[in-house]
């Protein structure tokens, strides 16, 4: 008896769980999301699918069409993290190789905005892309992808700690998409505004 009604409990949560998901992939609002406990909103560039975040840790996750046959979709992750600005941005040097073996810091770019009362830094990095399917942090094996791209914010909160929005994929995908990336960082404002 125990057992069915945990059974019809796991059932019901997952239909819950599920109902959300359908919700961000349909229409214009699936596009509209928040940061730092809902402090600050942006909106997402259309064409763009709100899917549901293959990590925990991840608060909201888009895919972003290909930009060429074979090639895999973008992605962009949104998510407050701890660690200083420079050590973050370093580790995501750290994730990309140059074809020519030359450093990867040297041949990104960095600048820093003053956002909705926010410092944000905006990084753009090309190169081999490291990618960690099981996630950054869980070890194992990385995938050399040749030819990728990472277009990333890190918005820092006056009181509600770092955000970080990170969009990779082919280099094809994010140059079609890195006018709409920046737009949406820049379209950064105090939810409710």
């Amino acid at each position: 008896m125990h057992v069915r009604l945990a059974l019809v409990a796991l059932v019901v949560a997952l239909v819950a769980a599920a109902a959300p998901v359908q919700a961000w992939q349909d229409g214009a609002e699936a596009l509209s999301y928040t940061i730092a406990e809902e402090g600050f909103s942006l909106a997402a560039p259309e064409g763009w699918k709100r899917v549901q975040p293959k990590s925990s840790i991840v608060e909201t996750e888009f895919s972003i069409p290909s930009e060429g046959e074979g090639l895999q979709p973008g992605r962009m992750t949104v998510m407050g993290a701890g660690g200083s600005v420079q050590a973050n941005v370093d580790r995501w040097y750290g994730q990309f190789a140059q074809p020519d073996g030359s450093d990867t810091k040297s041949k990104a770019t960095t600048k820093k905005v003053k956002l909705a009362g926010c410092d944000v830094t905006i990084v753009d990095i090309t190169g081999t892309y490291k990618d960690a399917p099981a996630g950054p942090f869980a070890g194992g094996k990385a995938v050399d992808r040749p030819d990728y791209r990472m277009l990333a914010a890190i918005v820092e909160t006056p009181d509600r700690g770092n955000y970080f929005l990170k969009f990779y994929g082919p280099g094809k995908t994010v140059a079609k998409y890195a006018d709409g990336f920046r737009a949406m960082v820049e379209g950064l404002v105090p939810a409710g505004k």
